[in-house]
Order: C-alpha cells, then structure tokens, then sequence
C-alpha cells in the first residue's frame, strides 16, 4: 500500500471501562494519524464498549501492514474482540440469485453509480433467467444447477468459484436455496440475506397471499448475517411500509419488493463501509 491517500477503520468491542475512548485515541494521535470520525455505544446491561474510529493514513507512522501487530499489545490489554480495515481496496462480493431480479438490479445499479465501494467479480444463480441483466452490467455470470441429489456437489463448485476470484463476502439477492453449515462456516459473518418479515409473521408458500387474506396492516422487510440457524442470524436493517384495505395482493408483493431491495442496499452499504459490530446475536450499526 504504497499509496497512503486512505482511511484505516477500526471496529472493537470489550468488556467497559474507564479511559477507553482516551486510550484509543491516543493510539492514533501518537503516531500522526487525524481522527475522522469516531462513534461509541456502551451497552449498560451486558457492560459491552464498542467503539469504530476513522482516521486517515497520510502521516501516519506505522503502514498498514504493520498496523494489525502494533494495534495488539492495546488489544489484548482490553480484551478485545477487533479489527482494522482500509478503504483502499472495495470489497469483493458475490451475489447469489434465483429468478427474481429486483434486488440484483439495485445492487447492480447503485454499484454503477459508484454508491458502494464494491467490486462484483461474478454473479452465481441456480437458474438462467438473469444472465441478461449480468450481461447488461457486464459482470460474469455462473449458472450452478441445484437438485436434491446435486446439492452437496454444487455447493463445492460455488465455494471453489467463490475461492477462485477471492470473494470476501457473499450477499444472497433473493436465492431461494438454504445453505449448508459448511458453507455458512467458511463466510461467517460475511454473508447476508434478504426476506420478507411480516407482522404477524407468515412462513411457507405465497407469503403475500397469505398476509393479503389475514388482512395484515403492515408487512416488513428483514436483512441479516447468515447463521446455521434459518434467518436467526443477527438482523443488520430492516423497514416497515403501511398496509390497507386497498391494497391487492399484487399492491403487497410491489410494496415488499421495494422494501428488499432499499433494506438489503443499506444493508450492504453499512457492510462495505465497516460500520457493524456484532455481539453474539445483535448488531451495533454505526451509522
């Protein structure tokens, strides 16, 4: 990184104490670097200090290579859980789909916009009805067939894919396959996913169907990391939009489709800019 024109980010969570704020930011100033933003929550009930500071690398005195060792000693001294990321490079992801594009072309379209600091090295579905909308994006696009008999199979072609072009993080836009444990384990924490919450909450077939003939006034929008637990794993944003009487079946599935798409954009947007902490099962989102 010979270019120091960039930003290093440091996410951290301890057990709290007096004196953290101070002691972090000492760690920075001492070494020449101009704190840019800094935002800490302490949760009083679990006693847990969290903390992300950005600072810029122009003159600092430790290059980004050796910023990991130097940051350790203060680190363990804490008993911290952390880690230190750069804007330098965008993150590598790749989106998994199906057959509905909705959230696809959002991501695909904020990305040309250059709203998220990504890059897309290829797209992976189990159906070939998006390959145009990869083709129009020009982003490489792999139909990996999934059957019952084919899934554990498949899944190791996905995973040598994603090995191949060194994916850091995984975001399901709607694919309607469940992973298996193996798979969740090589990207813990670097998966996300997207579907609709409803309250009440309807599972099984025709969701939408079944909140239209309930009655339901509002439906909602859930977006989190992938755990071995089905859609259990810490919720990184979610919206709601109001229902009435007027509303069709079809007003229901237009609604949550715009609610997937908006969620699991700010979603993603809050990942690539290193502004989630995760606590066992809850998120801090810095935003």
């Amino acid at each position: 990184m010979a270019d120091k024109n960039f930003t290093a980010i440091l996410l951290l969570s301890c057990p709290d104490r007096i004196g953290l704020v101070s002691r972090i930011s000492h760690f920075v100033f001492e070494r020449g670097g101009n704190i840019l933003d800094l935002d800490e929550h302490v949760d009083r009930q679990a006693n847990v200090f969290s903390v992300r500071v950005a600072w810029d690398m122009a003159d600092f005195s430790i290059s980004a290579s050796e910023l990991n060792e130097a940051f350790t000693p203060l680190g363990k001294e804490f008993h911290a859980t952390w880690k230190i990321k750069f804007t330098l490079e965008p993150t590598k992801i790749a989106i998994f789909v199906s057959k509905y594009d909705h959230c696809l072309q959002e991501i695909l379209w904020r990305r040309r916009l250059g709203e998220f600091q990504v890059d897309i090295p290829l797209i992976i579905s189990n159906h070939p009805d998006l390959a145009p909308l990869a083709e129009y994006y020009d982003v490489p696009f792999h139909v990996v067939p999934i059957t019952k008999e084919s899934k554990d199979a498949q899944e190791q072609v996905q995973l040598e894919l994603l090995r191949s072009h060194d994916v850091d993080t995984v975001v399901l836009a709607r694919y309607m396959q469940i992973l298996s444990p193996e798979f969740v384990s090589r990207y813990s924490g670097r998966i996300i996913n997207i579907h609709h919450s409803f309250l009440p909450a309807f599972i099984g077939g025709n969701p939408y169907k079944q909140a239209y003939e309930r009655g339901v006034k509002i439906i909602g929008a859930t977006s989190h990391f992938v755990t071995d637990e089905l859609d259990e794993g810490p919720i990184i944003e979610q919206d709601i939009v109001r229902i009435s009487h007027r509303d069709s079946v079809k007003d229901l599935i237009r609604k949550g489709r715009d609610l997937e798409r908006l969620v699991l954009a700010r979603a993603l947007h809050h990942h690539v800019e290193h502004r989630i902490l995760v606590n066992k099962n809850k998120t801090v989102i810095f935003d």
